[in-house]
């Protein structure tokens, strides 16, 4: 059943573009503005994809970006989606399982972090 959906969606993709990324790029807190850096991209909400989730988070674009990132192939998940947003893990982990089947061979997941041990400072 997951492999069919990953199908569908793939299918629904192929519709709108043939753009074949061979990376693929998670956008987290702060790094939004580099969906905007993608050459000749194609954009395709999530609520359109079958069996994709929809981001929660209102500042999200929610869309696929497939272009080319310093003329490199790519696709960039501008929002994504949490777990303890209510979301399965199979939902998290959708959209991934789909930029595979599409041809992905590298993933970057950026995020912002912190911590609570006042001996670590920004960069550590």
């Amino acid at each position: 059943m997951l492999y069919d959906q990953i199908q569908e969606a793939v299918a629904f993709i192929r519709q709108h573009t043939n753009f074949q990324p061979a990376t693929g790029i998670i956008l987290g807190t702060g790094l939004s503005r580099l969906a905007d850096e993608i050459a000749a991209g194609t954009a395709i909400d999530y609520k359109d994809i079958p069996h994709f989730p929809v981001s929660t988070v209102q500042s999200h674009r929610g869309q696929l970006i497939f272009g080319k990132l310093a003329g490199a192939p790519a696709v960039a998940m501008a929002g994504r989606f949490h777990y303890y947003e209510g979301y399965s893990m199979r939902q998290v982990t959708f959209p991934v399982r789909v930029m595979k089947a599409l041809g992905v061979e590298r993933l970057i997941v950026s995020n912002a972090s912190g911590s609570t041990n006042a001996a670590i400072e920004a960069g550590d």
